[in-house]
């Protein structure tokens, strides 16, 4: 046998083992799918799971959500399902899409599209379709245009999407060309799947997505963002964010980025910024301990995106970036508020990147008790992630310089545990309430008892707990300093 016939072979055999991976799977839900196939069938319509379903079930994946087409339009769909299914959603009508929830199991069944964009909003224009090979043509990866008959389970694949699955290839069922014409959100996906499935974007895909990038524009934030999210939250981000930054997409969104590749870490002046920032991603990830940390991983991709702003080379040639991590926390700030994160997700990521940098004095022994009472408390409910970003820097292939900054900060976690043995530091708290400010100052709720309180706070970081008398003598002594008591 030649060489050229034994590789075939072999990619036969590969094939017919994803199939059978895919029929192991499909027979896991078949009771709900091929009754609802039947139902179908039985009314005179085609019914078939599709897109990344079909995906998901020959990677051995599948889920609980469940993505079928027919040649039925919704209203027919309705009163197919009614009866049948425990609820019915409508929200996605618009689109030709009906939803709904059967034992468990959720599914939406959409009519054959041949849709067609308007070429300004980029929001699809819904034409029904007449047949499932037109239907799987305007998908927008080949991966994602297979199809599995309901309930005969007949395969249908029209643009080698099972050959590309095994090939690990992300291609476009028609040009690149007129798949991100369509939709440029498609080019943001390409780079998304290839993070989350560890798959190869073709050549083809890849040029189109360079030359069309600035198409990109047209897309509003929030789709941008939900697509950007699943990609570093991915199994290899690392991959898609070079992708985004090699084809230029990152230009359009995300800026910051690809401005790393222009400055030269002073830890590592072996690299630039921008490898020093994909490593310290790769470290975070290694810290998660239940799935994706989207605050952890977003705060470590941009930890260093003050740095262009704040770069200065001194009389000896050295590098440096002052304060880069607060130019670098206001940057992260404008940059998520842009993509339309919710408030909360951004105020996590901003202080995680403004207190990135804070330990890097703890090495030289400056440290107090109230030094680190103060680490903590700044850094609240974030502190164990604080902890994982902070080693996460670490990149230096300096083997002694790396064993010094671990050790110095295992010492930092000993210590605040030390410290929070004998203080209750997750609470940091005056050792005077309001109630007793109040009283002890003769004074009616007001601005007067919110600077007592911050006052008693400040004394507490900086000498920890005091004895109820050596408190209230210190609040007597702050309210006839400011005038409050005579």
């Amino acid at each position: 046998m030649s060489e050229v016939s034994a590789s075939h072979a072999a990619e036969r055999r590969e094939l017919t083992a994803a199939q059978r991976n895919a029929v192991a799977e499909l027979l896991r839900v078949s009771p709900v799918a091929d009754e609802l196939g039947r139902r179908f069938a039985q009314a005179g319509h085609e019914l078939h799971l599709v897109g990344g379903s079909v995906r998901d079930a020959l990677l051995g994946r599948l889920g609980d959500d469940l993505d079928f087409c027919t040649d039925a339009h919704p209203d027919e769909t309705i009163r197919i399902i009614r009866g049948w299914a425990e609820s019915i959603w409508e929200t996605g009508r618009e689109f030709g899409t009906i939803g709904c929830q059967r034992d468990g199991l959720r599914l939406e069944i959409t009519t054959f599209r041949a849709e067609a964009y308007d070429q300004v909003s980029r929001n699809p224009i819904v034409e029904y379709g007449t047949n499932l090979v037109d239907d799987l043509k305007r998908r927008d990866f080949t991966v994602n245009a297979m199809a599995v008959s309901l309930p005969d389970h007949r395969f249908t694949d029209p643009y080698g999407g099972l050959a590309d699955l095994a090939a690990k290839i992300i291609r476009t069922p028609g040009t690149p060309q007129e798949s991100f014409r369509d939709d440029p959100l498609r080019m943001l996906r390409a780079a998304r799947f290839a993070a989350q499935l560890r798959f190869t974007v073709h050549p083809d895909v890849g040029e189109a997505m360079a030359r069309m990038a600035a198409d990109l524009d047209r897309i509003t934030a929030e789709r941008i963002r939900d697509e950007f999210t699943k990609l570093l939250c991915g199994a290899d981000p690392i991959t898609g964010l070079r992708l985004l930054v090699d084809t230029g997409l990152a230009d359009r969104f995300l800026p910051e980025l690809t401005g790393l590749k222009l400055e030269i870490d002073e830890h590592a002046q072996h690299k630039d910024v921008y490898e020093h920032t994909l490593t310290v991603v790769s470290n975070a990830m290694s810290m998660e301990e239940d799935g994706c940390d989207f605050v952890l991983r977003m705060a470590a991709l941009m930890h260093d995106v003050g740095k262009p702003a704040t770069k200065a080379v001194g009389p000896d040639g050295r590098v440096s970036f002052h304060h880069h991590e607060v130019v670098g926390a206001r940057l992260t700030k404008a940059r998520m508020k842009a993509l339309r994160y919710p408030k909360d997700v951004t105020s996590q990521v901003v202080k995680l990147v403004g207190l990135h940098l804070r330990f890097y004095g703890y090495g030289r022994g400056e440290w107090t008790d109230s030094a680190v009472r103060r680490y903590v408390t700044d850094a609240g409910d974030l502190l164990s992630r604080l902890h994982k970003l902070t080693r996460s820097d670490c990149t230096t292939r300096n083997r002694r310089k790396a064993a010094q900054l671990a050790a110095d900060y295992d010492a930092l976690e000993e210590r605040i545990a030390r410290i929070a043995a004998e203080e209750d530091l997750a609470r940091v708290r005056p050792d005077l309430d309001g109630n007793a400010i109040m009283e002890l100052l003769g004074v009616p709720p007001g601005p007067v008892v919110g600077r007592a309180w911050q006052h008693l706070k400040e004394l507490r970081l900086e000498r920890g707990p005091l004895e109820r008398d050596e408190a209230e003598a210190e609040l007597l002594r702050w309210a006839r300093e400011q005038g409050v008591v005579g």
